[in-house]
């Protein structure tokens, strides 16, 4: 007999992001919230604490990291659903 597979999503980091939270990509489970709303990027975001630690000043989504769901842009208030694809992007630099 086989166990149900937990709802997930992956989450995939680049460039800065990644190498600052020391992984590019993770299976993270959808936790159901207490108020029945749908998980978002956003929320993502803060559950990861992907905006603490070491040159990071806030656990909210910098207005400068763009969030991408299943390859295409999208706002961080997104709802996820199981099976999605979620990228933080940061500014990009460069000429």
């Amino acid at each position: 007999m086989t166990q149900p597979s937990v709802p997930s999503v992956r989450v995939r980091l680049f460039a800065g992001l990644r190498e600052r939270a020391g992984w590019g990509e993770r299976l993270i489970p959808l936790a159901p919230r207490p108020d029945a709303r749908c998980t978002t990027a956003a929320d993502l975001w803060r559950q990861l604490a992907l905006g603490t630690g070491p040159g990071a000043d806030s656990t909210e989504l910098p207005a400068t990291v763009r969030v991408a769901i299943n390859q295409a842009f999208a706002a961080p208030g997104s709802p996820l659903a199981p099976g999605d694809e979620v990228a933080f992007l940061p500014p990009i630099t460069g000429g």
